[in-house]
């Protein structure tokens, strides 16, 4: 049975409970438009053709790492589509994660402050990405929104690093084939 907090069900979390998202790594992740709605423009001829919502998204991507300079990051491939983005991030040893292993030292026990307050971490990027994003283009179109939860992988091997950012960087080319298989 579903577990309810405040009398609502809650969908368990689609994070790696065994993961601190502080942790340095380098994580691919896709947000999505709420019901998948083109709002950042358009594919014509494999390749993506803005609207001002999907430049504002290319600029607040970029601000990201300006703003958050304390956290180490390095800025891979991204590709703005038409009604999601995809990147690939990495978050470097820092103040926040240096020297601390996700499991103390005790490979029994779940990482420390996995779920805790979302700062300093992957969550806390994508959060305020999404939430720059979304005060500009609700000027625009008040109805823009997100979908709630966004996907992210925990790249594990050069090759599927390699892999992924090739995925990253064709998209365009095989949005009307296949949007999402990698």
């Amino acid at each position: 049975m579903a577990k309810k907090f405040q009398g609502k069900y809650r969908i368990p979390s689609a994070r790696a409970s065994w993961w601190n998202y502080r942790d340095a790594a380098a994580y691919f992740i896709t947000i999505c438009t709420k019901n998948r709605q083109h709002y950042f423009g358009e594919i014509i001829n494999a390749e993506m053709h803005f609207s001002e919502t999907g430049k504002k998204v290319e600029e607040e991507w970029l601000k990201s790492f300006e703003l958050r300079p304390d956290m180490n990051l390095t800025m891979d491939v991204y590709q703005v589509m038409p009604n999601h983005f995809h990147a690939i991030i990495v978050i470097g040893e820092n103040e926040y994660n240096k020297d601390k292993s996700p499991f103390d030292g005790d490979l029994t026990q779940k990482p420390q402050n996995a779920f805790g307050p979302q700062s300093k971490n992957l969550a806390s990027i994508v959060g305020g990405f999404k939430g720059a994003v979304t005060r500009f283009a609700q000027i625009l179109m008040p109805e823009f929104d997100w979908q709630e939860r966004f996907h992210d992988h925990i790249i594990r091997s050069e090759e599927e690093f390699i892999r992924i950012s090739n995925y990253i960087v064709t998209n365009p080319a095989h949005w009307n084939k296949d949007k999402f298989n990698i």
